[in-house]
C-alpha cells in the first residue's frame, strides 16, 4: 500500500471515528428529553416522511426558493454517490474503479456534473438572497453573528466542492486524452468539458498535479464538512427525516391533557375512587428545563435550520412583538447542549443555577403567542415550536400561577360563574327579555 494510500485511511477513520464522537453527544442530549411513545400509524409517518422530507413539498410552498433548494438537496445526495469511488480509489490506489459500468458510469458523471451546476446556481442565490438582497427573515434580533456565519460558511463550502469537482474532472478529461497511465478512459465531461481550454497548455506533470491537489481537496473538504455538520444548523440535513417520521399526526390546535391533572380531576369527580399510590415524587406541571421537554422536542431543536419561515409568518413576530418561533428553538438547542456539556463534566445531579424558562425564553415571548399553529404550518421539516410555548405556559399557570391579569379575570369568572364573563349563570338569558 502507497503512503498516499495510508494517509488517505487514516484521513478517512479519523473522520468517521470525530463525526461518531458528536453524533453520540446529540443523541445522549435528545435522551435528557422526557419518554414519549411514538410508535402509530407508521404507513402515514412514513408516507409523511416520503412526502415532506425526501418530496420537499413544503418547501414548494414559495416555488422558486422550493426549486432552488432542491437542486442542492437533491446534489448533495445524489452527487455524494461519486464519494463512494473517491473512497474505494483512496483506499486501493486506482482510478475510477466504477468505470466498468460503461456507458452506465457516463451517464452518471454527466448527470453529477449538471447537477454540480445546478447547486452552484442555488448556492450562489442563497449567498445573494441574503448578503446583497437582505432578506428580512435572516436578519431578526436572534440571527446574531455567529447564525449568520454559519449559513455563509456551508454556503461557500458547496461553493468549493463542487468547483473543486468541476475543476478535477476537467484535468483528467485532458490527462485522459494524452493516453496517460492510471487516467483509463471513462466518464462523460459535457460541462467540464468547457473548463478545459484553461489547462490545455500546462504540462502533463502540473496537470497531474493540480488533478491530485482538487481531488485531494475535494474528499478532505467532505470529510471537512462532514464533521462540521453537526455542529451547525444544517444538522437538519440528517435529522429532516427521522424529524418529520415522528411529526405530530394530530389536528393543528390539539392540545394534550396532562395526566396528573386529568386524575385529579376524575377523583374529584368520584369520590367513591381509591386514590393511587404515588410513584416517586410528583412531576412538574408544564416546563420550565429542557429536561421538562419530550425527546421529540428536543429533537425539533437539533432538526431546525433556522429558515426563519415560522418568524416570518408568526403574527406576534409581524407586529413587533418580542415572540420569534425561530428563537425558541434555537434556545431549546442551546440551553440543552449547555446543559448536556454540564451533566458530562459535574454529573447528573449539578445545578448550574440556569433554566430554559428564565435564563433563555422570557414569560414575555411566550405570552405574545396566539397559538395560531402559523410557525407549525410554515416549517419545511413539521417543527412544533407551539409545544413547547404551551408547556412552557403550562409551567407558568399551573406552577408558578404566573398570568396576565386579563387571563387571572378569565379563570376566576370560569371557576365562578362557569363562563368566562364576569356576571352570574342566572343572568345568561337577560338578553332574550330585552330583545
Amino acid at each position: 500500500m502507497a503512503i498516499s494510500n495510508i494517509i488517505f485511511a487514516v484521513l478517512l477513520l479519523a473522520g468517521i471515528i470525530l463525526f461518531t464522537i458528536k453524533i453520540r453527544e446529540i443523541i445522549f442530549n435528545i435522551r435528557l428529553g422526557q419518554d414519549l411513545n411514538i410508535t402509530d400509524n407508521k404507513k402515514e409517518r412514513f408516507n409523511t416522511m416520503l412526502r415532506v422530507a425526501f418530496g420537499q413539498t413544503k418547501m414548494m410552498a414559495r416555488p422558486i426558493v422550493g426549486i432552488l433548494h432542491f437542486f442542492v438537496y437533491a446534489g448533495f445526495i445524489i452527487i455524494n454517490i461519486e464519494v463512494l469511488e473517491i473512497i474505494i480509489d483512496g483506499l486501493a490506489g486506482t482510478h475510477r474503479v466504477l468505470s466498468f459500468m460503461g456507458p452506465f458510469y457516463n451517464f452518471l458523471i454527466a448527470s453529477f456534473e449538471i447537477l454540480a451546476v445546478l447547486v452552484l446556481l442555488g448556492v450562489i442565490v442563497f449567498m445573494i438572497r441574503r448578503a446583497v438582497l437582505r432578506i428580512p427573515r435572516f436578519h431578526y434580533r436572534e440571527m446574531t453573528k455567529w447564525p449568520k456565519t454559519d449559513a455563509m460558511i456551508i454556503l461557500m463550502t458547496e461553493v468549493f466542492l463542487m468547483s473543486a469537482f468541476l475543476l478535477m474532472n476537467a484535468t483528467d478529461s485532458i490527462l485522459q486524452d494524452r493516453g496517460i497511465h492510471h487516467y483509463v478512459q471513462a466518464g462523460s465531461f459535457p460541462v467540464s468539458s468547457l473548463l478545459k481550454p484553461m489547462f490545455e497548455g500546462m504540462s502533463t506533470d502540473a496537470l497531474i498535479s493540480f488533478e491530485r491537489g482538487t481531488w485531494w481537496f475535494h474528499i478532505i473538504g467532505i470529510m471537512a464538512f462532514l464533521n462540521y455538520l453537526p455542529y451547525s444548523k444544517h444538522l437538519h440535513i440528517v435529522l429532516a427525516f427521522p424529524n418529520t417520521y415522528y411529526s405530530n399526526l394530530k389536528p393543528k390546535g390539539q392540545f394534550t391533557n396532562n395526566p396528573q391533572v386529568t386524575n385529579e380531576v376524575k377523583l374529584m369527580m368520584d369520590p367513591t375512587a381509591q386514590v393511587p399510590v404515588a410513584d416517586g415524587p410528583p412531576k412538574r406541571f408544564g416546563a420550565k428545563e429542557v429536561t421538562d421537554l419530550t425527546w421529540k422536542n428536543l429533537m425539533d431543536a437539533y432538526s431546525c435550520t433556522e429558515c426563519g419561515r415560522c418568524s416570518s409568518a408568526c403574527p406576534a413576530n409581524q407586529t413587533g412583538k418580542l415572540l420569534s418561533p425561530r428563537k425558541i428553538m434555537m434556545d431549546t438547542r442551546d440551553r440543552m447542549e449547555e446543559l448536556g456539556k454540564n451533566i458530562k463534566k459535574h454529573g447528573k445531579d449539578h445545578n448550574d443555577g440556569k433554566s430554559l424558562l428564565g435564563n433563555y425564553i422570557t414569560e414575555e415571548e411566550l405570552w405574545a403567542c396566539t397559538s395560531c399553529n402559523a410557525c407549525v404550518q410554515e416549517c419545511p421539516v413539521n417543527i412544533d415550536p407551539l409545544n413547547i410555548i404551551m408547556e412552557m405556559r403550562r409551567y407558568l399557570v399551573m406552577e408558578e400561577a404566573k398570568n396576565p391579569a386579563a387571563l387571572s379575570g378569565m379563570m376566576t369568572n370560569i371557576e365562578n360563574n362557569g363562563a368566562p364573563w364576569q356576571f352570574s349563570p342566572s343572568d345568561r338569558l337577560n338578553w332574550k327579555d330585552e330583545a
